[in-house]
């Protein structure tokens, strides 16, 4: 059974941006989809480093609290005097949720010059809406230039905020990316099916591995050797919201990259994992006691 190698003890690096997630009755649940995997990844023990920025305003304060709280790494959070920290208006409807992302936010301003060092050896995760803006794209192009472990791009095309070659660009010479069926249709929207779309994408970007989130329908995994690994999640009594679903399935799957386990088994815990996420509000959970099922069972209390 093949299994998803990685270097001893890598360290996860996780760029991109925080902010609250507005739900339409009136609550706010920290988000962002670096900032959900970082968060899962420090629940399940792995120590990783977060680098983002926030507004030097009461939800920022809030960000930095719930991150010591949470016990994780702050060094890579930079504090904007100009900018508020990030918010996305959420609508929730019958075909999941709709996002209304608002520009000019802290993560769109991470200073290259207030990053802190990489660790030797990190396994190099973000996205690529942190990318929108030039200050913090520069800042990305300084973290790549200097990493010397494996890359994951996170790929989450939000309208208006999103260019086709831009993203492209962020996969080549990733090791691994992940994107929604959607997103692979949008990014490869000449080819004649799914098979060939994928394909293309990873032949085009040298990828190893390519993770592609089909909502109710599951995941599959791909890799450059033709492996083939697919995953359909059980039925779900109690969806209360299906924000940071596709998250919660990649910080489990970075999660097997640092334990070295078996594809398919790594495909099944992130899907378990996601389908608990999806029965509560938001996308993090800051109650440890809810990742300690988990960790049991896979091995890692």
């Amino acid at each position: 059974m093949r299994c998803i190698q990685m270097a001893a003890e890598q360290r996860p690096v996780l760029f991109g941006e925080v902010l609250f997630d507005c739900f339409p009755d009136g609550q706010s649940v920290l988000g962002g989809a670096p900032f959900n995997v970082a968060w899962h990844l420090q629940a399940f023990g792995q120590a990783p480093l977060f680098i983002s920025r926030i507004g030097d305003d009461a939800l920022g304060r809030q960000v930095r609290e719930a991150m010591l709280g949470h016990g994780m790494d702050c060094s890579g959070l930079q504090t904007d005097p100009s900018h508020p920290t990030g918010k996305v208006n959420i609508t929730l409807n019958d075909d999941g949720h709709s996002f209304d992302i608002l520009p000019h936010q802290a993560y769109d301003y991470i200073d290259r010059d207030a990053l802190p060092p990489l660790p030797e050896n990190a396994l190099f995760y973000h996205g690529s809406l942190a990318a929108r803006n030039p200050v913090s794209a520069q800042a990305l192009s300084s973290l790549r230039s200097h990493s010397r472990g494996r890359r994951l791009v996170d790929i989450n095309l939000r309208t208006p905020w999103w260019q086709r070659q831009a993203a492209l660009q962020l996969i080549d010479g990733a090791w691994m990316a992940k994107l929604n069926d959607e997103e692979l249709l949008q990014l490869v929207p000449d080819a004649p099916d799914d098979t060939t779309r994928i394909q293309q994408l990873m032949e085009r970007a040298g990828l190893q591995l390519l993770l592609v989130t089909r909502g109710a329908e599951g995941a599959e995994l791909l890799t450059a050797n033709a492996g083939h690994y697919r995953v359909q999640p059980e039925s779900v009594t109690a969806v209360v919201d299906t924000v940071g679903a596709g998250d919660a399935l990649t910080s489990v799957l970075i999660l097997a990259l640092l334990q070295d386990w078996p594809y398919q088994q790594a495909l099944e815990r992130a899907q378990t994992f996601a389908s608990a996420i999806v029965g509560r509000r938001g996308a993090i959970v800051e109650d440890a006691g809810f990742y300690q099922p988990f960790m049991n069972e896979w091995g890692l209390a």
